[in-house]
């Protein structure tokens, strides 16, 4: 009975959830529908965070197609591996004490095929000037059809937890 239940509150939520996608009042450029993606691409983008942590950016370069973007928070855009992996070698070597928090990740395949993962975390740490710096992030990583990432966009609200 209880399964019965469970299946049924299941089929009136997703008819629900289809309804509102449909009545919505904006229509996405790109797509609203996507699926969960594998489980692997959330995790590879957590070992580069863990590889920024502790400032070993050269572990996994061929994670990255040669050609990725990568739009920080600042709005700067670096395209290329080599310009990019220079940039944030520079940046990084400039923090000291850095710990990094993730706060949540979701792996996304839309209804083109491509794969994303989006992560939500915090930064802790001491700029060259010695203040002390807490920035929440949200970054959405991109992946190509060879799965290789191929973009990354970087979003930040300086401050505490969220």
């Amino acid at each position: 009975m209880k399964r019965l239940i469970m299946m049924i509150c299941v089929a009136v939520s997703w008819v629900g959830i289809c309804h509102a996608q449909n009545s919505a009042p904006y229509k996405a450029n790109y797509s609203s529908k996507f699926t969960i993606a594998d489980e692997s691409l959330g995790t590879r983008v957590l070992t580069l965070w863990k590889d920024y942590e502790d400032n070993a950016l050269d572990r996994h370069l061929a994670w990255f197609a040669d050609t990725v973007s990568m739009t920080m928070a600042n709005g700067q855009t670096v395209k290329g591996i080599q310009a990019n992996l220079a940039g944030v070698k520079a940046y990084r070597g400039s923090l000291k004490n850095l710990k990094v928090s993730i706060d949540a990740w979701v792996n996304l395949k839309s209804d083109k095929g491509d794969n994303f993962v989006c992560v939500w975390g915090s930064e802790d740490f001491t700029d060259q000037d010695g203040k002390h710096v807490v920035n929440n992030l949200q970054e959405v990583w991109g992946f190509n059809k060879d799965g290789k990432i191929s973009m990354m966009l970087q979003y930040n609200r300086p401050g505490g937890t969220m």
